[in-house]
């Protein structure tokens, strides 16, 4: 491809959370069909101290100069693929976001505007880094696809809690989002739920293309799960009083999540049998302390260890190490009325690792009840507890979900079924 497809996130990336996941695997299928891609985001925390110290950034947000120096610094390649790691300098968000589109903006002077033709496809994530191409779409490209994971509309307010009550700021998002939907002439998104609230936008069905999410099924290799095939309590003949339950939590810690309703379900099933829980994954500060707050007001602070961000082989090794994996994720709009496709779920249906969830829709899209995983009521630690201690009644039960939930997800979830969508929605749309 003579012109490059110019792939844009707002969003860290080599990192360890999911949408860096989801990144590496559609610019990684781009690469290797249509070559010539090049990739914006912001880097990953570790190159950006390196970036600031090596090209003299400082907090005035001046536009890095040199962007063939910044391609050959990023820690991350693939075939066909030149990443830019560009900085998002602020103190606030929306410093930030208007710091990266000052960057994308002189990127794109710099190494696309002496080119002459427009490109043939610009793919981006979010409006941080997309309402500006949208808005420009006639003069910068023939065809925009725009990749929606999640909306700010929804998700922003569970982030910062303080602007829930900004209608202004409500207005100006949904306005941004939705120029993005009505220039884009493919739509990508990860459920069922997230593709019918995009139709209630405006997006017609024709153009919606639903993509669910991956796993890398050789990282995350089948285990026989820790309880095998008997009760807890019988385990290797160790007392159940001995015998600690290990449940994990991996992924945000953002209010949707449900990891507080976790921390809950271990106070009320350490009545009954010993147990301790790991949550591991990013956070904000204030959100590690508030949920650490909670478990030793809960009496359970000693039983809850929280772990940063790990890679996702290190994550595997934590996933084999639990007796059961939770996905507590809450009951609100961001799950019920936008959506998404919960990598947790998969990724721990791929393990082997018993999975309790919330009973959603869009769990149910990935794993039925009682077949692949133990589906609860979304919100209630009791029924969460409830789950648990099913694994520890019934014989066999966490072998047989173990079997059946990693059957399908080599079945239907695999990444590269994933990259031979995304692909063949690429084609269709060149054609």
């Amino acid at each position: 491809m003579d012109r490059p497809i110019v792939y844009l996130s707002f969003d860290r990336f080599p990192s360890a959370k999911g949408a860096a996941t989801h990144i590496n695997a559609f610019a990684t299928a781009l690469g290797e069909s249509f070559g010539n891609v090049s990739l914006i985001t912001i880097p990953s925390e570790e190159h950006s101290r390196t970036q600031r110290c090596r090209f003299g950034l400082t907090e005035s947000k001046q536009p890095i100069r040199n962007m063939d120096t910044v391609s050959q610094t990023s820690q991350w390649s693939a075939q066909g693929v030149s990443h830019y790691p560009l900085p998002a300098l602020g103190e606030n968000l929306f410093e930030r976001v208007l710091s990266y589109r000052a960057q994308i903006r002189h990127w794109w002077n710099q190494e696309l505007h002496s080119k002459g033709d427009k490109l043939p496809i610009v793919h981006f994530r979010s409006i941080f880094e997309g309402y500006p191409l949208a808005r420009d779409k006639q003069n910068l490209c023939h065809k925009i696809v725009y990749e929606v994971n999640g909306l700010p509309s929804i998700e922003l307010k569970y982030h910062y809690p303080d602007v829930a009550y900004d209608q202004e700021l409500e207005r100006k998002l949904l306005f941004q989002e939705q120029t993005c939907l009505d220039a884009a002439d493919l739509v990508l998104t990860v459920s069922q739920v997230n593709a019918e609230h995009l139709a209630r936008r405006g997006v017609p069905e024709s153009r919606i293309q639903i993509i669910p999410n991956g796993v890398d099924l050789e990282t995350f290799g089948y285990q026989a799960p820790l309880l095998a095939n008997q009760p807890l309590k019988q385990l290797s003949g160790v007392p159940e009083a001995k015998h600690e339950f290990k449940m994990l939590y991996a992924g945000t810690m953002s209010a949707w999540q449900g990891v507080a309703i976790a921390i809950e379900a271990l106070r009320l099933y350490r009545r009954d049998l010993p147990a301790s829980l790991t949550v591991v994954g990013h956070s904000r500060p204030r959100q590690k302390k508030s949920l650490q707050n909670f478990a030793f007001d809960q009496g359970v602070g000693p039983h809850v260890r929280f772990l940063d961000p790990v890679e996702k082989r290190e994550l595997a090794d934590l996933h084999h190490n639990a007796d059961v994996i939770l996905a507590p994720l809450s009951n609100n709009d961001r799950n019920l009325v936008q959506g998404c496709c919960p990598l947790k779920v998969l990724e721990a249906m791929a393990s082997g690792t018993p999975l309790v969830a919330s009973d959603l829709p869009v769990v149910r899209e990935l794993a039925q009840d009682d077949v692949d995983a133990i589906l609860v009521r979304p919100g209630s630690a009791k029924s969460l507890k409830d789950g648990l201690l099913k694994l520890n009644t019934e014989a066999e039960l966490a072998t047989r979900l173990s079997v059946t939930a990693r059957q399908r997800v080599v079945k239907e979830f695999g990444w590269q079924k994933a990259q031979q969508t995304l692909i063949k929605a690429y084609e269709t749309l060149l054609a």
